[in-house]
């Protein structure tokens, strides 16, 4: 009896950690410039940060979100080359994260849409500003906000052909929250079925 107790307490213990450590939704939305088969071109293309970021590309923190992205570039048809060197694509990424109110209050102004603020195309386009409303009213305490924007763009010319933001929630402390997950979580949501429907916002589970 000692036993079988202990078992099903054992059992309660990690239910409760794997609620504890699961993962939110993902929210996303993608604008693109695809002509009528949905194509968007491909080739040769370097991941590097925002112009309007201050995220220092050295860093453990952005290396974990820079090869999440080129992973799902490589799944796409894509071929990765180190930044520095001539390409004819760039893909430019910015991630925020931190408790809802705390971005809200200090975040920079990163747009998400064909003609918004990353520099993109400006002949149209609705600018959706990064981290909208996942949730439906503002995280629960303790929930930590993790949000990835990339845009693609032709480097010559700084014209972005293809952009989108991917946006989650996770408890505090818990594994789905570390950066690592986090950042493969949104990586892979924000390019699954790309180039995805344009100005749409989905929810990926």
């Amino acid at each position: 009896m000692k036993t079988a107790a202990i078992l099903v307490a054992s059992a309660a213990m990690l239910a409760g950690c794997a609620s504890y450590d699961r993962a939110g939704p993902v929210e996303v939305t993608r604008f693109h410039l695809a002509g009528p088969t949905g194509s968007i071109e491909r080739g040769p293309i370097s991941v590097i940060s925002m112009a309007n970021s201050s995220l220092d590309a050295q860093s453990l923190e952005f290396r974990s979100y820079a090869q999440a992205v080129e992973t799902e570039l490589q799944r796409n048809g894509y071929t990765i080359v180190a930044p520095g060197r001539t390409t004819v694509l760039t893909a430019r990424i910015n991630y925020l994260r931190g408790t809802r109110a705390n971005l809200e209050a200090g975040r920079s102004p990163v747009s998400v849409g064909i003609g918004g603020s990353t520099g993109g195309y400006r002949g149209g386009g609705v600018g959706v500003g990064v981290g909208g409303n996942l949730g439906g009213g503002g995280s629960r305490r303790g929930e930590i906000v993790t949000e990835l924007a990339v845009a693609i763009e032709r480097t010559s010319e700084r014209s972005v052909v293809w952009e989108g933001r991917a946006q989650t929630e996770a408890r505090e402390g818990s594994t789905a929250a570390s950066q690592g997950l986090a950042a493969a979580k949104l990586a892979e949501a924000l390019f699954r079925g790309f180039p995805g429907e344009s100005g749409r916002t989905i929810t990926v589970r």
